[in-house]
């Protein structure tokens, strides 16, 4: 070999650079979980995840059509091996029968929330246009205040709630996410009791 050749005295290729889960940012996971529905075992979901780390930054609970079981849906952020090992641990819970992450899955997803905006006779025509825009409904008014409700996706309550900052708040409260899966599968359907 000729020492005037770059190819035989550079040593072996280095491989590309690999993107390896778990080391990436922290992203919004929604997480449904069917249980059995009994005392305690909300307190169970939340403290594991709170051992895992994990802040829930939505949490919906309710009944389902099958009898004494009950679905959660959590969204929270975090990495994506984390939140998988995570769901992993649910499942060792008693009363935890399954766990999907559907973030990556077609979903229908919806929120509701309820805003108590400051009003006057001079703005109130103005939010009432931006409710109706956002396909809200104003569901009380007072003198002084006026309740829209409304729902969509996160980011579309954001959205409606980020316009109507500017006029006041004086309360808010939020559902959290609830979602299903598009099409014709069924997370209650899988689960075969």
């Amino acid at each position: 070999m000729s020492p005037h050749n770059p190819a035989a005295t550079a040593g072996p290729a280095t491989p590309p650079a690999r993107n390896l889960p778990g080391t990436g940012a922290a992203a919004r996971h929604i997480l449904v979980v069917l249980v059995m529905d009994r005392p305690g075992v909300l307190n169970r979901v939340a403290s594991l995840m709170r051992a895992r780390n994990f802040n829930i930054d939505s949490l919906a609970v309710s009944r389902t059509d099958k009898e004494n079981i009950s679905r959660m849906t959590l969204t929270l952020h975090g990495d994506a091996v984390a939140v998988e090992q995570a769901a992993k641990q649910l499942y060792r819970l008693v009363d935890v029968l399954k766990v999907q992450d559907v973030t990556e899955d077609q979903v229908v997803e919806h929120e509701l929330a309820l805003v108590k905006v400051r009003a006057t006779d001079a703005n109130r025509g103005e939010i009432i246009k931006i409710v109706e825009l956002y396909k809200g409904a104003i569901v009380d008014i007072s003198a002084e205040s006026v309740i829209v409700e409304a729902h969509g996706t996160e980011a579309e309550i954001d959205a409606l709630v980020a316009l109507i900052r500017g006029y006041g708040i004086k309360e808010l409260v939020r559902t959290g996410a609830t979602v299903m899966l598009r099409g014709a599968g069924s997370i209650e359907e899988a689960l075969k009791l």
